[in-house]
């Protein structure tokens, strides 16, 4: 069964400039409802992450002030939106979506978080959007259950994943695959254990032929035993932020192959959708959806 967390906190509440890309998360979902391809069964409302399971990936001085509102206004600036109750909330759940995720990839082969992708996010600082690294959280989770003991991050939204390279960059157990705009946000890289920057202008061609040179060896070298997709839409011509010049069928069959790559060696993967700024947001709702149908037909 193709699991999905959901909860529509994660479209709210956000400062009014923030609304329009953040309708994609009520879109998606309604989208995929209307044409049939999930039931009401396939989606589920996480609740807020435990203290114990930020902390354990974010310095707990740091975590402290986002939870009291404390945070200087400088560092909320480097945030983007001032802080608020409900934003803290909406991060708490948006990360334990992605717990869950691994969860239900465990039994069904993957599974969804409707938000997440929050690779901006470091041990002790907030950027870009992001406040709590959900896909860190969790991957920290499986390591310390012991339910995972190889872990990649497949980061493949065109901005660097800045803040899981410096989180896990003293954890060899989890290796940092990020695929980025070699000249766009953030301006200051951290180190991933492999990088492949990108020219502005990357198209289809050249794009997926360098993920196809990359993801299989990484894999055979590596061993995952789990896999983390960041699927970031933001790699579309169409994007306002993402200087990529990739068609929405390129951007499927980065999907495919990665999806073909999971299953081929019966690894799980969670997926978090990741960025996707296209001014019409009837473009960034499709590629989203995309990925989901995809995942839909490979799997089920």
């Amino acid at each position: 069964m193709l699991k999905i967390a959901y909860d529509p906190i994660y479209a709210h509440p956000l400062p009014p400039g923030h609304r329009f890309p953040m309708l994609k998360y009520e879109l998606i979902p309604a989208q995929l409802l209307h044409e049939g391809v999930i039931s009401e069964e396939n989606i589920f409302s996480p609740d807020a992450v435990e203290e114990s399971a930020i902390v354990r990936t974010h310095k707990e001085a740091y975590w402290h002030q986002l939870r009291d509102l404390t945070l200087p206004p400088k560092e909320q600036r480097r945030i983007g939106f001032p802080l608020s109750a409900q934003l803290i909330d909406r991060e708490m759940r948006i990360a334990q979506g992605t717990i869950d995720c691994c969860r239900y990839a465990a039994e069904f082969g993957l599974a969804f978080n409707v938000a997440g992708g929050t690779h901006h996010a470091g041990s002790n600082w907030g950027e870009g959007f992001c406040m709590l690294n959900d896909q860190a959280i969790a991957a920290n989770y499986l390591l310390d259950d012991n339910l995972a003991q190889s872990i990649l991050i497949i980061d493949l939204d065109v901005h660097q994943g800045n803040g899981t390279a410096e989180i896990f960059e003293k954890e060899n157990r989890v290796f940092t695959f990020s695929m980025h705009g070699d000249k766009n946000f953030p301006f200051r890289k951290e180190h991933s254990d492999l990088d492949i920057p990108l020219d502005d202008g990357t198209n289809d061609e050249l794009y997926l032929s360098l993920l196809k040179n990359a993801l299989p060896a990484l894999i055979d070298q590596q061993k995952p035993d789990f896999i983390f997709y960041l699927a970031g839409v933001d790699i579309l011509a169409s994007d306002k932020l993402g200087k990529l010049s990739l068609t929405k069928e390129g951007c499927k069959e980065r999907d495919r192959f990665v999806f073909e790559q999971c299953r081929r060696h019966q690894i799980s993967v969670q997926v978090s959708m990741g960025g996707g700024y296209s001014p019409d947001i009837k473009d960034i709702v499709e590629a989203h959806c995309n990925t989901y149908k995809i995942a839909n037909e490979l799997y089920f």
